[in-house]
């Protein structure tokens, strides 16, 4: 009878899931190629205007790396009609707050106002797309902003994505880090910053979300009025060079001076975020290691007390993506030893199915994590953003969900045979350097 009760809530969740949480919104291009989405939300006299440029650290020249991290510092700066320093000012007294953000795949601005404020929004974002002022004294000024940021990333084992992505990447620009290297900005010329800017801070590169309390058709006519008359750029083409299959295992080293306890990472590199595979992976990282239930923590952590943490993650980009298995040992226990632990639970999903038990437990975990990112109109509109931009299908804000509930113990065991096989790795020794 408990079984059955169990079985009978799961059915309530999905239920409940599947029907209250769905995201209405309007979308639609603007004549400059400007991609505007809508979504109303009465419950709270809040708005959010964000802008999703697609332009990340994967862009631009491998010579003149961390242009799109470096912008996102930048085009705080000022504009024609907001002065130096004060943007944030303009922001804060209006009641609002505002911040930004940079991926290897893109970069994220949004505000957040009381709704009486909607057209402030707009305005600025609009500024920020019109009239940017990129001048060399700002540019030294946010190299030297950039460099205290990147000089202030101290904490521990903060730097293992990078080492990772520099390994297991050789020819696509994902091995070099989205913060970009500081040598190549202070070689950088101004010039290289405006042509930067122009390439990419574009309409036609960009989606407007606009959400929570607003009127759509008072909305629109803004939208039109601020951002109709801005000129369409060129059109951003790709050509990235594809990495050839990894077929044998390979090491390497880092150091670090803010660690004392070395780590141990096993890192595949996986495909696109935009495939069900790439879904199916993130299913497993929740099963090895998603909470102190999970399997890799009950075993290494709890029982065997061979690790003080342990961790898998799918780490998963437009181009291609990262999984790893990282763990700290505890005492005596050896880097060789954590690994081979690790490996011994990828070998059980590869060849068994994993319990019905611990598969609704995961399905369990993933409904909850939808019904979270869709209760705030800040993760919505930053949702609808990502899915647009970064996957071309807006409505996977309400649809992506379907695909993990659809995934089976069978493709779960495949897919860690297709890619989680021990020539197909990098084991990455994360080790302490002596100051």
């Amino acid at each position: 009878m408990k079984k059955s009760i169990l079985t009978l809530a799961s059915v309530f969740l999905i239920a409940f899931s599947a029907n209250a949480q769905k995201v209405e919104f309007e979308e639609y291009d603007l004549d400059n190629g400007m991609h505007v989405i809508l979504h109303q939300d009465k419950s709270a006299p809040v708005i959010i205007t964000s802008v999703m440029y697609g332009v990340g650290g994967k862009d631009g020249d491998r010579k003149r790396t961390g242009f799109a991290h470096f912008f996102e510092h930048l085009l705080f700066e000022g504009t024609e009609n907001i002065g130096k320093g004060e943007w944030f000012k303009i922001v804060s007294s209006n009641g609002g707050r505002n911040n930004a953000n940079t991926s290897q795949d893109r970069t994220y601005y949004y505000e957040i106002f009381p709704s009486n404020k909607l057209e402030l929004g707009l305005w600025m974002e609009s500024e920020r797309l019109l009239h940017p002022i990129i001048g060399q004294d700002g540019v030294d000024t946010q190299n030297e902003v950039v460099k205290e940021e990147k000089r202030q990333r101290t904490r521990a084992y903060s730097n293992i994505l990078p080492e990772i992505s520099k390994n297991i990447f050789k020819v696509h620009p994902y091995k070099d880090p989205n913060v970009g290297y500081m040598d190549h900005l202070d070689a950088a010329t101004l010039e290289e910053f405006l042509a930067f800017n122009k390439k990419y801070y574009v309409p036609n590169n960009a989606t407007l979300v606009v959400a929570g309390d607003i009127d759509i058709a008072s909305a629109k006519k803004m939208i039109k009025d601020y951002f109709g008359p801005i000129p369409r750029g060129p059109e951003v083409v790709r050509n990235f060079p594809k990495e050839e299959p990894i077929t044998q295992e390979f090491k390497a080293k880092a150091y670090d001076e803010n660690i004392q306890i070395p780590a141990i990472i096993a890192a595949y590199r996986t495909p696109s975020f935009k495939t069900r595979d790439s879904k199916v992976l993130d299913m497993i990282s929740t099963y090895l290691s998603g909470g102190k239930s999970s399997v890799l923590y009950k075993k290494m952590v709890d029982t065997q007390k061979q690790a003080l943490a342990v961790q898998a993650v799918n780490i998963s980009q437009q181009d291609y993506g990262v999984y790893a298995l990282f763990s700290l040992p505890l005492g005596k226990t050896t880097l060789d030893q954590l690994v081979a632990e690790m490996d011994e639970e990828i070998v059980k999903i590869q060849t068994d199915l994993i319990s019905e038990k611990a598969f609704q437990k995961i399905q369990n975990q993933f409904e909850n994590r939808y019904v979270n990112s869709n209760s705030s109109v800040v993760g919505i509109a930053n949702s609808l953003a990502r899915y647009n931009v970064m996957y071309g299908d807006t409505n996977l804000i309400n649809t992506e969900i379907d695909v993990y509930r659809s995934v089976t113990r069978e493709e779960i065991r495949e897919v860690a045979k297709k890619y989680l096989n021990k020539n197909q790795r990098l084991i990455l020794e994360y080790l302490p350097k002596k100051k």
